[in-house]
C-alpha cells in the first residue's frame, strides 16, 4: 500500500527497490508508489492529492497507449523482438504444426488438447456448424448489396435472441455452449454473408469438411454433388486463421472486454469485437494495401512512389505496427503462404509489385531506420484475393479467426475477480453553471 514518508506523515514509508518515488511539488510531500509486474495501480495515484476535497491524481492515456487493462495468459507479444505466442507457444511452431481448431482449444481451454480431446472437440464444432432457420430470413432482409461485415455484425447479435440461455454467464455448461456455438456458426454466417452479395443460394456446412473446407465449400459450391476444396488453400486458409486468431489487447477484443464487463452475453460481447474490427484502422488495413498496389500499379512507378512517400505524399501501407518494432512474425509465415496458394490460382500481377516494394523496403534506410517493417496486412490481402474474396470481405475473414481469441479473453476477463464494468475517467473540459435561457430569448 502507498504511504507518505516519514518525514510528511510521522510514519514509517515504504522501502525496497521495487517502489517508485513521487514528489509532488505542489505539496512538498513524497510518496512511495508500489512496482509490481513493471507497472503501478493508477488507483494509487488518487491518494496524491492537495487537500481532503481534492479528487487526486489522474492518468490521461488516449488510445491507451501506455495503459494495462487487465491480466492475461493468452498471448505474449515483445514487439521489439517480433515474437508472438499464443499461451506461450511461438506462433510459427503452432503455424506450421497445428490446426486452426486445435488453436482456438488452446487459447479457450489454456493447454492443447490430447488426442481424444481435439476430436471430441472438432466433433462439437463440426455439428454446431447450422444456423436456425430463422436466421436465413434475418439475412434474406438486408440489401442485395449490404456490406458483408454489417451483416455479420448484425447475425452475430441476433444469435443472442436464439439462445436467450446465454446471458447465464455464470453457469459454466452453458457458458461454454455458447462458445462451442460461437466457433462453430461464425464461418457460416460469413459465407451467407458473401452468398447473398452474389444473390446466390445459401449453401449449408458439409460435416464431412474441416473447419476451412467447410468454409470454402459454404463460399464457393455451386451445382457440383460434393465439393472438394484444393488442399493447398484450405491449408493457406486454416494457417491465416491461426495468425489471426488473438494479438492481445487491440482495438476489437478491448471492445469485447469492456462490453463483457457488463455480464453481457457472449453474443453481444463479441458482436462489439465485429463492430470495432469493421473499421478501416483495424479489419480494413489488408485493402489499404491492396488499394496501394493497385494504384503504384507497375514496378516502373515503385521508385517515384517511394519518393512520394519520404516526402510525405503517399503512405506505405502494410508496413510498420502500433506493438512490432521488429518483422512482424505473422507476416514471414504468410509470406510462404502465398505462393502455396499461387500455385493453385496462378500468381497475381500485384505480388510482383509487393515483392519489389517489400525489398526496398528493407534495404532503404529511411524506412530501417523507422522501424517500417512488413505486417500482416501486407500479404495476407493479396492471398484472400487469389481466392477470390471481394475487399468487403476481407475483415469478415478476419473476424472468423479472431473469434477464439475474442472468446478466450471474454472467458479470461468473467473469472478474473479483480475486473469490473468498465468506466473510464475523463478530464472535463466543459462550460460549468450556465443558466437555461428559454428558446424565445436566444
Amino acid at each position: 500500500m502507498t504511504t507518505e514518508t516519514a518525514q510528511n506523515q510521522g510514519g514509517a514509508g515504504v522501502t525496497g527497490g521495487d517502489t517508485l518515488t513521487i514528489v509532488d511539488n505542489r505539496t512538498g510531500k513524497t510518496y512511495e508508489v508500489p512496482i509490481e509486474d513493471g507497472t503501478i495501480r493508477a488507483t494509487e495515484l488518487r491518494k496524491i492529492r492537495v487537500d481532503e476535497d481534492d479528487f487526486g491524481i489522474m492518468t490521461y492515456d488516449p488510445a491507451y497507449m501506455n495503459t494495462a487493462s487487465c491480466r492475461s495468459s493468452v498471448t505474449y507479444i515483445d514487439g521489439d523482438k517480433g515474437i508472438l505466442e499464443y499461451r506461450g507457444y511461438p506462433i510459427e511452431q503452432l503455424a506450421e504444426k497445428s490446426t486452426y481448431l486445435e488453436v482456438a482449444y488452446l487459447l479457450i481451454h489454456g493447454r492443447l488438447p490430447s488426442r481424444t480431446e481435439l476430436d471430441e472437440w472438432t466433433h462439437l464444432i463440426t455439428t454446431h456448424t447450422f444456423v436456425h432457420e430463422n436466421i436465413k430470413g434475418f439475412m434474406q432482409g438486408f440489401r442485395y448489396d449490404a456490406h458483408p461485415m454489417g451483416m455479420l455484425l448484425a447475425s452475430v447479435g441476433a444469435l443472442s435472441t436464439f439462445y436467450p440461455e446465454a446471458n447465464q454467464i455464470k453457469d459454466e455448461t452453458l457458458r461454454m455452449m455458447q462458445v462451442v456455438r460461437l466457433v462453430a456458426k461464425m464461418p457460416t454466417l460469413a459465407a451467407f454473408a458473401y452468398r447473398h452479395n452474389k444473390g446466390m443460394p445459401y449453401v449449408y456446412p458439409d460435416n464431412d469438411l474441416s473447419y476451412a473446407g467447410n468454409f470454402l465449400s459454404m463460399l464457393y459450391k455451386v451445382a457440383e454433388l460434393k465439393y472438394q476444396p484444393d488442399p493447398r488453400l484450405e491449408r493457406a486458409l486454416d494457417v491465416l486463421f491461426i495468425l489471426h486468431a488473438d494479438h492481445e489487447q487491440n482495438c476489437s477484443t478491448s471492445a469485447v472486454r469492456g462490453v463483457g464487463s457488463s455480464q453481457v452475453d457472449p453474443y453481444s460481447a463479441v458482436t462489439a469485437g465485429v463492430a470495432a474490427l469493421y473499421g478501416p484502422l483495424h479489419g480494413g488495413a489488408n485493402e489499404a494495401v491492396l488499394r496501394m498496389l493497385r494504384r503504384i500499379g507497375t514496378q516502373d512507378n515503385i521508385p517515384g512512389f517511394i519518393e512520394g512517400v519520404k516526402a510525405g505524399n503517399e503512405r506505405l501501407m502494410g508496413f510498420g505496427h502500433r506493438v512490432y518494432k521488429n518483422f512482424d512474425p505473422r507476416a514471414k509465415i504468410i509470406k510462404k503462404a502465398v505462393d502455396d496458394v499461387f500455385e493453385v490460382t496462378g500468381k497475381n500481377p500485384l505480388l510482383h509489385i509487393a515483392t519489389e516494394l517489400e525489398k526496398i523496403a528493407l534495404e532503404d534506410d529511411y524506412f530501417v531506420s523507422r522501424k517500417l517493417y512488413p505486417n500482416v496486412d501486407f500479404y495476407s490481402g493479396l492471398i484472400y484475393e487469389a481466392l477470390g474474396m471481394p475487399v468487403e470481405m476481407f475483415p469478415v475473414l478476419f473476424a472468423i479467426g479472431r473469434t477464439s481469441g475474442w472468446i478466450a479473453q471474454w472467458l479470461e476477463m468473467i473469472d478474473d475477480s479483480e475486473q469490473k464494468i468498465a468506466r473510464p475517467r475523463q478530464i472535463y473540459t466543459g462550460g460549468r453553471g450556465i443558466d437555461y435561457v428559454p428558446i424565445e430569448q436566444r
